[in-house]
């Protein structure tokens, strides 16, 4: 198939080949060691069902030497990839030797080499001659010798892209001429092409011609495609199929595609998610029919399959600092009928925090939490969700003691794929006690608002894009007649410096301030503290900022020495170099910054910095994180360190 490649001109066929070979285990030595199925050291033993078992031994050679192509080609050869593990006698090794050629030459496709050559070797025999009854000498492990001459590299040439005479700009799919011309990328140009026809409303988009010619003289390929568009289709009714508890009506109008709407693949995504993020679904497929009815529309199966109704979980944390804490909740994820949530959950936490920390303030028994939660999707169209909260809770953290109750109603709705706005009105009952107080009572109304932009790739684990919050929350104190406002604007952005997300850079910076009333009267937990997991790691939360006095004055409350006030204004920026040491394993070294201020100006003066390293282990769910930070500047309240542990990055 290669060979023929050094002709001067000559048809390309592109071919995404998977491996098939899965290859069965060799016997295992008696030094071989296993635990919970991953073999240490030593081989795994031989599968019993592999007949005439025979083990071989492979090297693969890129001349001229090219360190790059090398490691591509190992990764696609699946010789090299199961060295290890044995094949079903002399025509297993063939049939794997011959099918490796088709990878190892696809993946020179990939890498834009359409004039190399693959030789794989048995024994010193060609494969390219060897009869299916070829037979090797299996008393040892058979040498197999791959040689690839990779050849030159090519470029995209000429590029022809007609839908129904109307030509297309090449430059628009990233096709230009003198582009890099892998295999995979034309490929997905193409895919791009047929995704905007279809996205304009043409469901029955088909490419009619493919021609794409390779000049080795020239070095460059050259592509020709037809495409027959087809007319523009509306969206129909809506059909759903697979519901039990949920009502059929309901699941239609949440998907949100009116009769009469434009086809589109994004509109089908985009429904798909609306109907995943109901939280009720195990399953959800949406999908166009593949037949107009006959009023010319085109009607839209939803076929879904429910998760179980009733939820309920625990879990449990630990800091050397705060203690250890146990957390459970219980959830009817389908109320109604029409995907309404109730989650009741609860949390005691600061078990122990007295005897483990020597640097933290004395706190009288544990920390309690009890909330109810109510969603109701669809309240203002299928892109909103009604969220009403009643919550309760004693907490002691390093600056206050406080007692709240809480009842919050609210909307959060999506303005399009990035942009969420978030509007709650809160009324709040809450006793608070610090230096100057003693179960201070304030009743507050507010009215928090919540804009949000993500343009993250992902959500647990980015490498790119941009995430966004401006925050606004309008209050009232009623027993002292207090208005503010306390707002606070975040900005992280993440950037990659390679394709596969290896080394990846992190940065964060945040502002926040109160404004319309003095520190004192604004109510504790509504000022700002920085330190901590979320905040300047190394730091003990709530720990940087300006302090009460360290002795007792008169009339105070000798509990709370050396605890800080809180401020009228924060700022805090942090940056991360996230790289991966293997596929699992990331090390992230960090330093933070952060300070706060009594005023609407942060005091920069005394900007306290963190500094630290962590690491990730990637999971199907997010990376496990573990961060260790350590205080450059520590305060009367900070320890040497601080180890913090959670699912996801830290930002």
């Amino acid at each position: 198939m290669f060979e023929s490649l050094k002709r001067r001109r000559l048809p390309v066929l592109f071919a995404l080949l998977a491996a098939t070979l899965a290859g069965p285990l060799v016997p295992a030595p008696a030094q071989a060691f296993e635990i919970f199925g991953i073999t240490l050291f030593g081989k795994k033993e031989a599968d019993p069902a592999i007949t005439d078992p025979v083990e071989y031994t492979a090297t693969l050679t890129v001349a001229p030497e090219n360190e790059d192509l090398q490691e591509v080609l190992e990764k696609a050869s699946s010789l090299v990839a199961d060295e290890d593990e044995p094949v079903s006698g002399s025509l297993g090794l063939l049939a794997k030797a011959k099918n490796d050629r088709r990878r190892l030459v696809a993946a020179l496709y990939e890498n834009s080499r359409y004039d190399g050559l693959v030789t794989i070797r048995i024994e010193g025999r060609d494969v390219a001659d060897l009869l299916p009854d070829a037979a090797f000498d299996t008393s040892r492990p058979v040498p197999v010798e791959i040689t690839v001459d990779p050849g030159q590299l090519f470029t995209v040439g000429r590029v022809s892209i007609d839908a129904n005479g109307v030509p297309l700009d090449p430059k628009t799919y990233d096709l230009a001429p003198g582009s890099a011309a892998d295999s995979t990328r034309i490929l997905a140009a193409e895919g791009r092409i047929l995704e905007a026809l279809r996205n304009e409303g043409r469901p029955f988009v088909a490419l009619t011609e493919r021609s794409v010619v390779a000049d080795s003289a020239t070095a460059t390929v050259d592509l020709s495609l037809r495409i027959s568009p087809g007319e523009p289709v509306p969206f129909g009714q809506t059909f759903v199929d697979g519901t039990t508890r949920m009502d059929p009506g309901f699941v239609a109008f949440m998907a949100g595609i009116e009769p009469g709407t434009p086809y589109s693949t994004a509109a089908l995504e985009t429904a798909r998610k609306r109907l995943v993020d109901l939280n009720v679904f195990s399953n959800v497929s949406v999908r166009a029919s593949d037949a107009q009815a006959a009023d010319g529309t085109l009607p839209l199966q939803v076929t879904v399959a429910e998760r179980k109704r009733h939820v309920f979980g625990a879990g449990a944390t630990f800091s050397n600092t705060e203690g250890a804490g146990a957390n459970a909740y219980w959830e009817d994820r389908n109320v109604f009928g029409r995907a309404e949530s109730l989650r009741i959950e609860g949390a005691v936490s600061r078990i122990g925090a007295n005897t483990l920390s020597d640097t933290g303030r004395e706190t009288d028994g544990f920390d309690y939490r009890l909330a109810g939660v109510f969603r109701k999707p669809g309240v203002l169209g299928p892109d909103s969700v009604y969220v009403g909260s009643l919550i309760g809770l004693k907490e002691q953290p390093l600056a206050y003691d406080r007692t709240s109750v809480a009842f919050t109603n609210g909307v959060e709705y999506s303005i399009d794929a990035r942009q969420r706005l978030t509007v709650n009105v809160v009324a709040e009952y809450e006793t608070i006690t610090d230096y100057l107080v003693s179960d201070e009572e304030f009743i507050i109304a507010s009215v928090p608002v919540t804009y949000t932009f993500d343009s993250r790739d992902d959500k647990l684990n980015p490498t790119s894009g941009f995430l966004a919050k401006l925050a606004a929350e309008p209050g009232y104190e009623i027993n002292g007649s207090v208005p503010f406002v306390k707002g606070r604007a975040d900005a992280s952005a993440y950037f990659s410096f390679d394709d596969d997300g290896r080394f990846v850079l992190a940065g964060r910076v945040g502002y926040g301030a109160v404004v319309g009333a003095d520190l004192q009267e604004v109510p504790n937990d509504r000022r700002f503290y920085a330190g901590g997991g979320g905040s300047v790691r190394g730091y003990v939360f709530q720990s940087i900022g300006p302090y009460y006095p360290s002795i007792p004055l008169p009339g105070t409350n000798p509990n709370f020495v050396d605890t800080p006030t809180g401020g009228l204004s924060v700022f805090e920026a942090s940056a991360e170099l996230r790289f991966k040491v293997t596929d699992n394993i990331q090390i992230v070294p960090f330093v933070d910054a952060g300070t706060v201020g009594e005023d609407l100006a942060p005091d920069f003066g005394n900007l306290k910095i963190g500094a630290g390293v962590g690491a990730r282990y990637m999971t199907g769910f997010g990376p496990i994180r573990v961060d260790v930070g350590i205080p450059l500047d520590p305060g009367p309240r900070d320890g040497s360190f601080q180890i913090y542990a959670g699912i996801g990055q830290a930002f």
